[in-house]
């Protein structure tokens, strides 16, 4: 059943804010720290949504971490002396005031003060590395269903799961002016662009959502700008340099009339997956140059077309108008699956009365659109950087004014649009690796084939060349490249690319490298050249081979 509880969301009050950060940092309270209390058992089991080994690692303890992790994860009701303990500058009442504790119910004592407390939302520490250091923060979120044993209330603010996680990874962290966080949620896409942009703008329709962002902004000494407003809305006629977004994509049945509650944090309202249809579309008139877009999001596949036939007409007009796209996908589900995964995403289970008709309902909806899966993965889009500076930058002007709206596209030449499946992830930076890869699709659409040859590409370092053979052959039967980093793809060779990859260190231009090579195998230089021109390219749009 759904909790009848009001939704709390925390005061933005910043003496008392400041006054919590210095007691959670005396506290220790940090991931390294809680997940030392709690041992590998209990913080393996927290991964599958089970509080009871974790309750009974923490049970008695007296470590004040200890005591703020039953408190503000585990949901736990704790006496207000021992709460006062670990909170001595903020204290019990400061806390109160700030909206993150509250007396439980019909538990007061001797003269109205409450005898025991509880958490009214999440407070749980985060800790990640990015390009620019270590991070520690803590982050305030709605309580999950592991704390109140309820299902998820319709304006539910998630904290930091696996899909906040996968986008923090894949993006880049380059320094730039102007940030949009689009959906923010609680606001962790927004606290790391905080590491490494001017200015962050994150934007959310839920006004509690926004009211966690600004809370944790101030809990973490970040500056964040917050406004409210569905999509792009709350920034007409701006550009950024990056933007990034985990949408509302999720595909939810809705019949007219339908006043079902939806879930703010993951359902756009829209049929079928044509949110990030209008996202996609409505994105590039915010790209300032050289800006970038990342996002997550899913589409269907219908009948007998490819799965990326969605992905492509979506992104089509951005590619028209010269900005390079790339869509990833991970993996797809069918619509059973699909159906069951965001049903346990709310907190219905096949043991609840209602899943029946919830996902004949999902089902249903799906079946009128004949969709056989639902793919999931990543959209990149770029606006790249003018060929050559103008005028006004050249002559030592400023150049455009940040934050102006983009230029109207001037009949240049079209964009480049790479649509892949990758399943596998590598060492190092993904989102460095994928702003790489979206950068070279700019240098390599400059460069016609005679340029190319003229160049010096370096193999990378995390690649390997991978060899089957019978046994007893002297022949490889089968030639792999296999890349250590970025989205660990393997792709096969024969004798002749294998030879021209592994001699490529910087020294000799592509084409002297291939020359040297038919010299050893008595093939043509140029037939060689035009066979191994497209997969060179693509060796390097994947980063195999460096310019």
């Amino acid at each position: 059943m759904r909790s009848d509880t009001p939704a709390a969301a925390p005061q933005l009050l910043p003496d008392l804010v400041e006054a919590l950060r210095g007691d959670l940092s005396r506290a220790r309270y940090t991931v390294e720290r809680t997940e030392q209390l709690l041992g590998e058992v209990a913080v393996a089991a927290l991964h599958r949504e089970d509080p009871l080994p974790a309750r009974r690692a923490l049970a008695g303890a007296s470590d004040p971490a200890a005591i703020l992790f039953s408190l503000f994860t585990l949901g736990a009701e704790l006496p207000a002396a021992r709460v006062a303990e670990v909170l001595p500058t903020l204290g019990t009442g400061g806390a109160q005031q700030l909206g993150i504790l509250a007396p439980a119910a019909g538990r007061a004592a001797a003269g109205g003060a409450p005898s025991l407390l509880h958490a009214t939302i999440d407070l749980s520490p985060y800790s990640a590395q990015d390009d620019h250091g270590h991070i520690d923060w803590w982050i305030a979120s709605d309580r999950s269903e592991l704390a109140t044993g309820a299902a998820l209330r319709p304006d539910h603010v998630l904290g930091v799961g696996g899909a906040s996680l996968t986008l923090a990874r894949i993006t880049p962290r380059a320094r730039v002016g102007r940030v949009l966080d689009l959906g923010c949620g609680s606001g962790i896409q927004a606290l790391h662009a905080t590491r490494h942009a001017t200015h962050v703008i994150a934007t959310d329709l839920s006004e509690r959502a926004l009211a966690f962002t600004a809370f944790n902004a101030a809990l973490n000494r970040a500056q964040v700008e917050v406004r409210q407003g569905s999509l792009l809305d709350p920034v007409a006629g701006e550009t950024f340099d990056l933007i990034v977004s985990n949408p509302p994509f999720v595909i939810t049945p809705r019949t007219p009339g339908d006043d079902t509650d939806r879930f703010t944090y993951r359902d756009g309202g829209r049929a079928g997956d044509s949110l990030l249809a209008e996202l996609l579309e409505a994105l590039p008139a915010h790209l300032a140059p050289g800006g970038t877009a990342v996002m997550l999001g899913n589409w269907e596949r219908s009948g007998s077309q490819e799965w990326d036939q969605h992905p492509r007409r979506w992104l089509a007009r951005a590619q028209a108008e010269g900005l390079d796209c790339w869509v990833i996908q991970r993996e797809s589900e069918d619509p059973a699956q699909y159906a069951g995964t965001w049903a346990r995403d709310g907190g219905i289970t096949p043991r609840d009365p209602q899943w029946p008709c919830l996902i004949d309902g999902w089902l249903d909806d799906f079946e009128s659109r004949d969709v056989r899966d639902i793919g999931f993965g990543y959209v990149l889009m770029r606006r790249p950087l003018p060929a050559a500076p103008t005028d006004a930058v050249a002559a030592g002007g400023s150049g455009p004014t940040p934050g102006a709206p983009a230029p109207a596209p001037a009949g240049g030449p079209a964009g480049t649009m790479r649509i892949e499946q990758a399943t596998g992830t590598g060492s190092g930076s993904l989102g460095g690796h994928l702003a790489a890869g979206l950068r070279m699709m700019q240098r390599l659409r400059a460069m016609d084939d005679a340029q190319l040859a003229r160049t010096r590409p370096r193999r990378a370092a995390d690649l390997i060349e991978r060899r089957h053979l019978v046994p007893g052959a002297w022949d490889p039967s089968l030639i792999e490249l296999v890349q250590g980093a970025g989205l660990a793809r393997t792709i096969p060779a024969d004798q002749v690319l294998a030879a021209t990859v592994g001699a490529l260190d910087g020294t000799l231009t592509l084409g002297q490298t291939i020359g040297a090579v038919c010299a050893l195998t008595g093939d043509d230089p140029d037939q060689v050249e035009k066979r191994l021109m497209p997969q060179l390219r693509e060796l390097l749009l994947t980063g195999m081979l460096e310019l």
